[in-house]
């Protein structure tokens, strides 16, 4: 495999995989909609994508293969999904304006992080994604076109959640009226609490 494949591959099986409505993407938007510390949130997103990925290729499927600690990371994943999507539930029948002015927004630095750490490590999806999935395809890979591999993932994560992030600030126009917010709202706790269901029962055998 070239160089070029190599590459090609991590990026288009990342950007497939990435770009589907799921807790991550929907945090990442509503950071860019409400314009907190989206960098910081961009690049941890990216970041963590490549180490996971990394950590596959280099033979993280063990991580999974203890069954209980499968099954203990999807029961915290679905709570931790229960308790966003409630909030953002009650927001939905409270809703606020879009602050006009960058970083006026009242979250902290570290509240901010510690969120986004949530919705990506405690999300057994992106462990499917990223460790299994897609380090079982690097991992097959002759060892040259690995790194590349990866490389391409990281790539294409960066695009995207620079993308959903930066890329919010064009519906600001629609987000200073609170119906927008409330329909936001409405659909990430309709998909955070999808999500808390569908993974307890898997969790449950359900």
């Amino acid at each position: 495999m070239s160089a070029f494949s190599g590459f090609a591959s991590g990026f288009g099986l990342s950007a497939a995989l990435i770009v589907a409505i799921g807790a991550q993407n929907a945090f990442v938007l509503r950071q860019g909609l409400r314009r907190e510390h989206v960098g910081v949130v961009v690049g941890f997103c990216a970041a963590a994508d490549v180490v996971l990925v990394t950590a596959g290729v280099a033979g993280g499927a063990v991580l999974h293969a203890d069954p209980a600690f499968a099954t203990a990371l999807t029961l915290a994943g679905a709570a931790f999904l229960v308790w966003y999507g409630l909030g953002a539930l009650r927001r939905a029948f409270a809703p606020g304006k879009l602050l006009a002015e960058a970083g006026s927004g009242a979250t902290s630095l570290p509240a901010v992080l510690g969120r986004t750490a949530a919705f990506t490590f405690l999300n057994p999806h992106v462990y499917i994604d990223t460790v299994l999935l897609m380090g079982t395809v690097g991992d097959a890979l002759a060892p040259g076109a690995r790194p590349l591999f990866v490389a391409g993932a990281g790539t294409a994560s960066a695009i995207w959640f620079a993308a959903l992030g930066f890329g919010a600030r064009l519906l600001a126009p629609w987000f200073t009226r609170p119906i927008a917010w409330r329909v936001l709202d409405a659909l990430v706790a309709a998909t955070m609490l999808g999500l808390a269901a569908a993974l307890a029962f898997k969790a449950l055998g359900l």
